[in-house]
C-alpha cells in the first residue's frame, strides 16, 4: 500500500517535469548561495582561529606592558630570577619591498610547548635558528612574496598563515631595529607556587588572560554578518519559487489525495509519505545546491581575501578547504527550507476531511481576509523596525531593521497591489476589454504575488546596496583627493638612507611632510599614532568633521591631538576630553577627522611631540609637496640616485588608483551577490508565470470567443506581466532607498564606526529599471509562446470540459 500510494505521488512529477524542474532549481540555487557564503565564512574563520592560536593565545595567559609599550628584556631576566616560567615573544611589522611580513621573535628554549608552532627538535634546526643569521620559518605563500628580497634563511612551515615569519628573538630584535626589547611574555601553565608576587618584580606588567577568539575575529565579525545577511536574503527569494511550486503540486494532487484516503490511507500516513517525497527532493537540491555553492565560493574567495586583507590586514588562503560542516549546513538549510515552505500545505492535508471536493480550489485566491492579515502584519513590523532605529544597539538591532523593513515591505506589497487594480478597474474602465484586464489582473495577483514579492527584495536590495556602494565611492574618493594631498611619497629602508634622502630632497621640493606612526594601546584597544608637521597641507586639506578654531596651532605646539571617527565613536571621545597615549602622556582632543576604510583607531599629535615622546619612532616615510610637472622627473631621480626600489617611490595618482582599486574589490562580492539575487528573483518570475500558463485557458477561453483575437490576449498578458512588475519597480525605490539609509547610518557605523554622507543616483534606479523589465520580458517568453500557439480546439474544449 505504502509503495503504491508513494509511486501515484511520485506520477505527479513524472507528468510535470517542468514544475519539478522549477522545484529542484530554486531550491539549488537558494541553498547555493546560502553555502557559498557559508564556505567563505567558514574559510576566513579557519584562518583567524590559527591566527587566535598563535603562540597560544587562545590558550595561554601572557604578560604585557600597562602602558603598551614594549618591554625592556631585562624584566625577563628578572621574572625568572624570581621564579617566573615565561618566555619572550617580541613582534612587529618589516617591509620587505611590496611585501609586509609579521615578524614573530621567540626564543625556543622557554617557549611552552603549548606555544610551539614550529618543529625545532631535529638536531640540524636548533643552533641555525638561534645563531645568525638566523632563520626566518614562513609559509610557502610567503616564499614566493619574498623572492628576491634580502632576508635571512627561509625554510617552509605549512601551517603558518600567509605574512607571518618566525625566528629567534634575537634575530628578530635585529630586523625590527628593537635591540632589548620584547613585546610580551607567554606564561607558561605549570608555575612554582613558591615564585614571587608580580607586583613586586614586575609591577609594569599586567597579566592578560587567553582570548579564544581573538582580535581579527571580533574586527571582521561585522564584514561576515553582513555576508550572511546577504546570503539569507538570496535563499529567502529561492524560497519563494519552492515555497510556489510546493504549494501548485499540493493544490493539482487533491484529487489524488482524496483517492488515496478513500483507499484506506490515514492522513499521518499521507502526511507522512509527502514529508519523505520533500525530503527525497530536498536532499538532491540540497546536494546540487552545496556543489553548485562550493563554485560559487571557490570564485568569489580570491576576491574576500583581498577584501579582508585590505580593510583588517587579515591573511586568509585564497583556495578553498573541503569542509564537512559546511556541507552538513548546506543539505540542513536546504531541508529546512523545503519543510519550511512545504509546512502550510502539509497542515492542510493533515486536516483535509475524508469526503473534500476533488476540484482543486483557487490555490493562488486570496481572501480579503489574507490581505487584511498581511497588511496589519506589515504594519506590525515597520512599527518593530522604527523602534530598533530609535532604541536599539549593536550590528543585531541594524540587521534586524534590515529584515523588518524588508519583510514588511514583502507582506505589504500584495496589498498595495491589490489597491491599485480595484481603482483601476473602478475609474479606468471605460471599455468592457480594459475592465475585464484589470479584474482579471486582480484574479491573477495572488498567483503572483510570491514572485512579486521576491522581485521586490531583489530590486530594493539593489537600490540600497547599490545607494550605499556609490555613496560610499563618491565619498571616498573626495576624501582621498584630501588625504593624499602629497604629489609624491618616498619610502627609505634605513635610517641613515632616511637622513641622505631629506638633505638630497631639501633644495628640489616644496616640503618635506614625515609620515611617521607608532603603535600602541588606548583604553585597552591597538591604535596607530601619527605625527604631523606644521604645515598648509594638512591646515587646508584634511578631512576634518569637527574641531576647535585653533585646532592646528595646538596640534603643532603639542597641546592637542586628532583623533579619527572610529576611536571617538568607540570610546565615546569628544573635543575637549582628555586622551591618555601609551607612556602615560596625556593630551587633550581638540579635533575628529573622517578616516575611512580604517578600522582601528588613529591618533594624530605633533611631530615634534610624537619624536620627544616617542624617540625611537620609525622615520622612513615621507610625503614630498612639489609642482606637479617636477614629479616624474624628482621620482626618477630618486630612484636612480638611491637605487629605490620602484615600490618605494610613489606618486600621487599611482596611490590613489590602488586605493580605489581596494575600494571595488571590497565591494566585489557583494555586487556578485546583488546580481544573483536578482536573477533568483527572475527565475521567480519565470517559475509563476510558467504556472500560472497552464491554468489561463479558463479564464482566456471566454475572451477569446467573444472576439478578442489570441495575438491580444498574448499582448494583454505581456502588459499585465508589465504593470504589475514597473508597481513593483516603483514599490521597490522607496524600500531600497530606506535599506540605504539603514546601512549608512546604523549598520555602517556600528559594524566600522564611521558614517557615510548618503546620496541618490536616479541614472542608477532607471538602468535597474531596465533591467528588471528586460528579466520580466524573458521571464514571460515562454509562457505568452505557449498561449500564442494554443489552438482553437484547446480552447473549446474548455467549454467542452464544463470548466
Amino acid at each position: 500500500m505504502f509503495y503504491a500510494s508513494m509511486s501515484a505521488l511520485l506520477s505527479h512529477w513524472r507528468r510535470r517535469p517542468m514544475q519539478l524542474a522549477m522545484l529542484l532549481m530554486g531550491l539549488s540555487l537558494a541553498t547555493a548561495l546560502w553555502s557559498g557564503v557559508q564556505a567563505i565564512n567558514a574559510e576566513a574563520r579557519a584562518s583567524y582561529h590559527r591566527a587566535a592560536s598563535m603562540l597560544g593565545q587562545d590558550r595561554l595567559e601572557q604578560l604585557v606592558s600597562a602602558d603598551g609599550e614594549t618591554i625592556p628584556q631585562q624584566v625577563f631576566v628578572d621574572l625568572s630570577r624570581a621564579g617566573w616560567l615565561v618566555s619572550p615573544v617580541l613582534e612587529g611589522q618589516l617591509r620587505l619591498g611590496a611585501a609586509r611580513l609579521h615578524v614573530l621573535g621567540i626564543d625556543p628554549v622557554s617557549l611552552p610547548r603549548e606555544a610551539q608552532q614550529v618543529d625545532l627538535a631535529g638536531g640540524d634546526s636548533l643552533l641555525p635558528f638561534i645563531t645568525p643569521p638566523g632563520l626566518l620559518y614562513v609559509s610557502p605563500a610567503t616564499v614566493e612574496q619574498l623572492a628576491g628580497q634580502q632576508t635571512p634563511p627561509l625554510r617552509i612551515a605549512k601551517d603558518l598563515l600567509p605574512g607571518i615569519a618566525i625566528t629567534d628573538i634575537g634575530i628578530a630584535q635585529s630586523l625590527l631595529g628593537k635591540p632589548g626589547r620584547i613585546s610580551r611574555l607567554i606564561v607558561s601553565p605549570d608555575q612554582p607556587v613558591d615564585r614571587a608576587t608580580l607586583a613586586t618584580t614586575a609591577p609594569q606588567l599586567t597579566l592578560k588572560k587567553p582570548d579564544p577568539q581573538g582580535d581579527l575575529a571580533r574586527l571582521t565579525d561585522s564584514f561576515h554578518l553582513n555576508l550572511t545577511a546577504f546570503g539569507f536574503l538570496a535563499f529567502a527569494v529561492g524560497l519563494f519559487i519552492v515555497y510556489s511550486a510546493i504549494g501548485l503540486a499540493f493544490e493539482q494532487r487533491r484529487s489524488t489525495f482524496r483517492t488515496l484516503r478513500s483507499l484506506g490511507l490515514s492522513a499521518r500516513s499521507l502526511t507522512g509519505l509527502l514529508l519523505t517525497e520533500l525530503i527525497m527532493l530536498a536532499l538532491v537540491a540540497g546536494v546540487a545546491g552545496v556543489a553548485l555553492g562550493y563554485l560559487v565560493a571557490s570564485l568569489l574567495l580570491p576576491g574576500v581575501a583581498a577584501t579582508l586583507q585590505g580593510l583588517y590586514g587579515a591573511s586568509i588562503p585564497g583556495a578553498l578547504t573541503l569542509r564537512p560542516t559546511w556541507w552538513a549546513t548546506g543539505l540542513g538549510i536546504a531541508v529546512f527550507g523545503t519543510l519550511l515552505s512545504a509546512a502550510q500545505s502539509l497542515w492542510r492535508i493533515w486536516r483535509m476531511p475524508l469526503l473534500a471536493p476533488a476540484q482543486p480550489r483557487a490555490w493562488a485566491r486570496a481572501s480579503e481576509g489574507a490581505f487584511r492579515i498581511q497588511a496589519i502584519a506589515a504594519i506590525a513590523l515597520f512599527a518593530l523596525t522604527l523602534a530598533l532605529a530609535r532604541w536599539g544597539t549593536g550590528l543585531i538591532a541594524g540587521f534586524s531593521i534590515l529584515g523588518g523593513l524588508l519583510l514588511g515591505a514583502a507582506l505589504m506589497l500584495p496589498v498595495l497591489l491589490a489597491l491599485f487594480l480595484l481603482v483601476m478597474q473602478r475609474w479606468w474602465s471605460a471599455r468592457p476589454v480594459t475592465a475585464w484586464f484589470w479584474a482579471d489582473t486582480r484574479q491573477q495577483l495572488p498567483g503572483l504575488s510570491l514572485a512579486l514579492m521576491a522581485l521586490l527584495l531583489a530590486l530594493s536590495a539593489n537600490v540600497g546596496v547599490g545607494t550605499m556602494v556609490s555613496s560610499f565611492r563618491l565619498t571616498f574618493t573626495g576624501w582621498l583627493d584630501q588625504r593624499l594631498a602629497a604629489e609624491l611619497y618616498v619610502t627609505a629602508r634605513t635610517e641613515t638612507e632616511a637622513t641622505a634622502l631629506r638633505e638630497w630632497l631639501t633644495p628640489r621640493v616644496d616640503a618635506i611632510l614625515p609620515v611617521w606612526n607608532v603603535e600602541g594601546d588606548v583604553q585597552g584597544q591597538p591604535v596607530q599614532i601619527f605625527g604631523v608637521a606644521d604645515d598648509a597641507t594638512y591646515r587646508d586639506n584634511w578631512p576634518l568633521l569637527q574641531a576647535t578654531s585653533d585646532v592646528w596651532d595646538r596640534v603643532a605646539r603639542g597641546k592637542a591631538a586628532l583623533v579619527n571617527e572610529q576611536l571617538s565613536r568607540r570610546d565615546h571621545l569628544n573635543i575637549g576630553d582628555p586622551l591618555i597615549l601609551p607612556g602615560g602622556w596625556t593630551t587633550v582632543i581638540a579635533g575628529v577627522y573622517s578616516d575611512y576604510g580604517n578600522p582601528t583607531g588613529q591618533v594624530i599629535v605633533g611631530i615634534v611631540a610624537l619624536t620627544s615622546h616617542y624617540p625611537d619612532v620609525s622615520r622612513l616615510r615621507y610625503g614630498l609637496r612639489l609642482a606637479h610637472a617636477k614629479v616624474a622627473g624628482v621620482g626618477s631621480e630618486l630612484r636612480k640616485q638611491f637605487d629605490l626600489p620602484e615600490q618605494n617611490v610613489v606618486d600621487q595618482a599611482s596611490l590613489k588608483r590602488r586605493s580605489i582599486q581596494i575600494f571595488e574589490q571590497t565591494f566585489a562580492v557583494t555586487a556578485a551577490l546583488n546580481v544573483l539575487t536578482l536573477a533568483v528573483a527572475g527565475l521567480a518570475m519565470f517559475a509563476s508565470l510558467m504556472t500560472l500558463s497552464g491554468m489561463r485557458l479558463p479564464q482566456l477561453a471566454p475572451a477569446w470567443a467573444m472576439g478578442l483575437t489570441r495575438r491580444q490576449l498574448v499582448l494583454l498578458e505581456l502588459a499585465r506581466a508589465m504593470v504589475l512588475v514597473v508597481i513593483t519597480l516603483l514599490a521597490a525605490l522607496p524600500v531600497g532607498i530606506g535599506l540605504a539609509w539603514v546601512l549608512l547610518a546604523i549598520v555602517n557605523v556600528e559594524a566600522f564606526g564611521w558614517r557615510l554622507p548618503m546620496h541618490l543616483f536616479p541614472a542608477d534606479w532607471l538602468r535597474l529599471g531596465a533591467i528588471a523589465l528586460a528579466a520580466a520580458l524573458l521571464s514571460a517568453l515562454i509562457p505568452l509562446r505557449r498561449l500564442a500557439r494554443v489552438t482553437p480546439t484547446d480552447l473549446l474544449k474548455v467549454f467542452a470540459n464544463e470548466r
